[in-house]
């Protein structure tokens, strides 16, 4: 798509929450630039298994680079200010990122206000664990605590679950995403920058619609429940012959549909007839359910329910995930020259242009300062002897 090919994105990121955010940029085109400490760089480079034989290229890595260049660049040096002021003008950049303690914003040179009087039009993102007057350190396991989504995952009486993705990560990726687009929509019509500071914390309370209105407005204790649903019954998980199956019953119309089925005829019972009635049975109803879905396999099931449209779904491994047709049709692609490694990579919430045009390709994760030499030295130019002056001093 022609307006996004024309963006630059200049990020200073690591760990999740950015990296995934300039990923979905990459996605729509955007010419996505990853700065790194010289020395130190991206962790998440380091962690998951080594399956290309060489430094900061393990497998968790790979994940959510995909489309991006990446350089390194010692910001806390004064030939590293001059060369990232250098890198603002010269690849008139639109949107910086950066996931640094607010702390660290002017140290750096990186806060909006230095920035904008380089880059008077420039969007800036600062995402935060907890905002931006709070230095806090924050991973994603302990947003999800801190936040309550924590309390509300796992079984009903049991210990507190963490979720089975990153959430505040990715659900604060996709809040920045927006915000972003805003920014440019606004400054389309203005020609102005932005200033964004995104809380990591905050996006992730914001997914507790339900459970805050009802705490916070009627009283309401709202914790987990395992796979059931406070206001709907039966609405969980059943094992079946070969596996399990989610069953979602949403009214009394749908529950005289399930009980018409020979195998459930049973359960057609005066105390059911109402979803007060299931749901305060709801433990002995469930197991009188599974009793009966235990005998059948996933797919026997399935075709029943639909044939009744009643809302099922398989719970699908990630493997069976993967050739959903669906999804395969969707998935992502890179490949490495060097090593012929190819990627399997997750789809995009909606097919962009640009991956359309592309063939669903994206350039591989970039290695540790892999672009050094073609932006400093090609964009910037700096010479040969330059850069190894700055390599031995490391500044890049």
């Amino acid at each position: 798509m022609e307006p996004f090919n024309r963006l630059t994105v200049l990020s200073l990121e690591q760990a999740t929450v950015l990296p995934y955010l300039t990923y979905r940029l990459a996605q729509d085109g955007m010419n996505v630039i990853r700065l790194e400490h010289p020395v130190y760089g991206d962790p998440n480079r380091m962690v998951g298994d080594n399956v290309l034989g060489e430094e900061r290229m393990n497998s968790y890595f790979l994940c959510i680079n995909a489309g991006k260049k990446a350089l390194t660049l010692d910001l806390g040096q004064k030939e590293g200010k001059a060369i990232f002021h250098s890198l603002l003008k010269k690849l008139k950049v639109d949107i910086f990122a950066t996931n640094q303690l607010p702390r660290n914003y002017a140290k750096l040179g990186i806060d909006y206000d230095s920035m904008r009087a380089v880059v008077p039009h420039i969007i800036w993102l600062g995402v935060t664990g907890f905002g931006p007057d709070s230095n806090e350190a924050a991973y994603d396991p302990i947003l999800q605590a801190r936040s309550g989504l924590m309390d509300l995952t796992g079984e009903k009486g049991g210990s507190p679950q963490v979720l089975g993705i990153p959430l505040p990560d990715m659900g604060t990726s996709e809040h920045a995403y927006g915000l972003l687009m805003k920014a440019l929509y606004l400054r389309e019509k203005t020609g102005g920058g932005t200033r964004i500071n995104l809380s990591m914390f905050q996006s992730s309370v914001s997914w507790l619609t339900v459970p805050i209105t009802l705490s916070a407005t009627f009283g309401k204790t709202i914790t987990r429940r395992g796979n059931t649903h406070e206001f709907f019954c039966p609405v969980s998980v059943f094992r079946t012959r070969d596996g399990f199956l989610y069953l979602a019953v949403g009214n009394d119309r749908q529950w005289k549909a399930m009980v018409s089925l020979s195998i459930f005829s049973h359960l057609d019972r005066p105390q059911y007839e109402k979803n007060a009635g299931r749901i305060a049975d709801v433990h002995s109803l469930n197991n009188q359910i599974n009793d009966v879905t235990m005998d059948h396999t996933s797919d026997e099931l399935i075709a029943l329910f639909n044939s009744i449209t009643l809302p099922v779904g398989k719970i699908n491994r990630v493997k069976e995930v993967i050739t959903d047709s669906l999804i395969k049709k969707n998935l992502l692609y890179a490949e490495d020259i060097k090593s012929g490694q190819r990627l399997t990579l997750a789809p995009p919430p909606q097919m962009t242009p640009f991956l359309e045009a592309s063939g669903k390709r994206l350039s591989f994760p970039p290695r540790f300062g892999e672009h050094n030499q073609e932006i400093y030295g090609g964009i910037l130019g700096y010479l040969e002897d330059d850069l190894r002056l700055l390599r031995d001093k490391k500044v890049i």
